[in-house]
């Protein structure tokens, strides 16, 4: 039987086993085509009901193993990803219409965030403090219980695991909510991949849904944190619910992240470099090069060098194995890329490459000669689109880079001398110099500041420890003490 066997999971929830779910069923649909690639249970509000109070029992005896038997269940979900990488590579294709290259990532990507999760259960859980009572006195870190995790449907499997993987290592339990597009590579993958893995019933549930299934796994009184992954407005809302029922919110959000290219920067490389921060994926990821900010000398030899690499990117089908882009998620998110691009052009923009689209196949467009407040350039676009425009002085690179919304994720391409002083004055989450703006590992802090959430929430082990682990103070003395009441 293969992981993925539909008989073990269409029509299903996974809830203490497969089972219908009370909202009925959903077709997950193949975006390149159109066609049905299967159907996967919806939950209702009943449902995250019961897997929280399911969770939360279940939570209690999974905190209480041994540290290396639940680092056991991590390495073994790790050699999973590597046995079973091909087949789960086919549905991420498929169903959220990567290209192969990138759904390679992903695997490779969940094996690794397992095996460094499985690393965690055994770091030091706490610190000796001093005390003026005569008294041990402890902090210790304990697992927070109940964690919801709510991931989106453009890195479906790195951008779940990421935070399952952490929070089940650390001895809490997860009520998991996929993307309702990518519900299968985002959500039974993972469920089935563990559930080889032995983890024990109840420690993981599969919850897709709409809006009302997100309000219910924030809302859930089981539930302490919630680690989301998905636009800022839809952040705002889930902070805000957190805030008022005291729950901590990790809120991993949008990204409108610019590349600064500096003078005397390598053309090819510097081209090549920003046609794969803002085309991979068709530009569908919130780290992806949405602001080219190029210094003045090399301004038209570079969009002239990264309108021939757009022109030259094939778009199409993904599963073929033999395109660059493949296509946009739906006809909804279509319809606002190509309004952004076209408003753009009316409003003076100079279109260097793309800006049409074959069905959902949009062909990877540069826009050139644009004004600040155009949409193009002050929103997050999500679609394969760079927007370029010319900066004369450090100041000017440092204010059109900090004059967003947004702070997740900054390139910064050539001198590194200079690229270090500009690096100093920014304000975002990461920075990256002579790299574009496109990177994540399992072992490094990721998250972003404004409008981007609300910091490194999620990637290495103190990101990791601060989100799913609460302290502790605990005190020791040999007798019981004498007060004067």
């Amino acid at each position: 039987m293969s992981l993925l066997d539909a008989s073990l999971w269409e029509g299903k929830i996974y809830l203490n086993g497969w089972r219908p779910g009370g909202g009925g069923t959903a077709d997950a649909v193949e975006p390149a085509t159109g066609d049905t690639l299967g159907t996967y249970g919806l939950a209702s509000v009943d449902d995250v009901r019961e897997a929280a109070t399911t969770a939360a029992a279940a939570q209690r005896d999974w905190a209480k193993l041994n540290p290396e038997d639940r680092a056991a269940v991590l390495r073994r979900a790790g050699m999973l990803w590597e046995e079973h990488a091909a087949e789960v590579q086919d549905w991420i294709v498929r169903e959220s219409g990567g290209i192969p290259p990138k759904a390679c990532v992903e695997t490779h990507t969940a094996a690794n965030e397992c095996y460094d999760a499985s690393a965690l259960p055994s770091l030091p859980a706490g610190d000796v403090l001093t005390s003026n009572e005569n008294r041990w006195s402890f902090a210790r870190r304990r697992p927070v219980g109940v964690v919801s995790v709510i991931a989106p449907f453009n890195f479906p499997l790195i951008l779940s695991i990421r935070a399952v993987a952490p929070a089940l290592a650390l001895g809490n339990a997860v009520l998991l909510k996929p993307d309702p597009r990518t519900a299968v590579c985002g959500g039974v993958t993972l469920v089935r991949i563990f559930e080889e893995a032995g983890l024990p019933p109840g420690l993981l549930a599969l919850l897709p849904g709409g809006a009302e299934i997100g309000a219910a796994v924030v809302e859930a009184p089981e539930v302490s944190v919630i680690a989301f992954t998905g636009s800022t407005a839809a952040g705002r809302k889930i902070g805000e619910t957190a805030g008022r029922l005291l729950k901590h919110a990790h809120l991993e959000l949008g990204g409108n992240n610019a590349l600064i290219v500096l003078p005397g920067a390598d053309l090819a490389k510097a081209a090549s470099a920003a046609a794969f921060g803002s085309f991979m994926h068709q530009g569908q990821i919130c780290m992806a090069a949405g602001r080219h900010i190029v210094h003045e000398d090399i301004y038209d030899n570079y969009v002239s060098a990264l309108a021939e690499k757009a022109t030259h990117l094939p778009v199409g089908d993904p599963k073929s194995g033999s395109v660059a882009l493949g296509p946009i998620i739906d006809e909804k998110q279509l319809h606002r890329v190509d309004s952004i691009v076209q408003d753009a052009v009316q409003g003076g923009a100079r279109l260097a490459a793309g800006g049409t689209h074959d069905g959902r196949f949009y062909q990877p467009t540069v826009l050139a000669d644009l004004d600040v407040a155009s949409r193009a350039w002050k929103d997050e676009i999500f679609g394969p689109v760079a927007p370029v425009m010319k900066f004369s002085t450090v100041e000017e690179a440092v204010a059109l880079a900090n004059g967003n919304e947004y702070g997740l994720s900054i390139g910064i391409l050539g001198e590194v001398g200079m690229a270090m002083t500009i690096a100093d004055q920014l304000d975002s989450g990461k920075i990256h110099i002579n790299e574009q703006t496109v990177s994540d590992e399992a072992n490094s802090p990721f998250g972003g500041t404004k409008n981007s959430g609300n910091g490194s929430r999620i990637g290495g082990h103190h990101a990791n420890m601060e989100s799913f682990t609460e302290i502790q103070w605990l005190t020791v003395r040999p007798d019981i003490a004498p007060y004067p009441f």
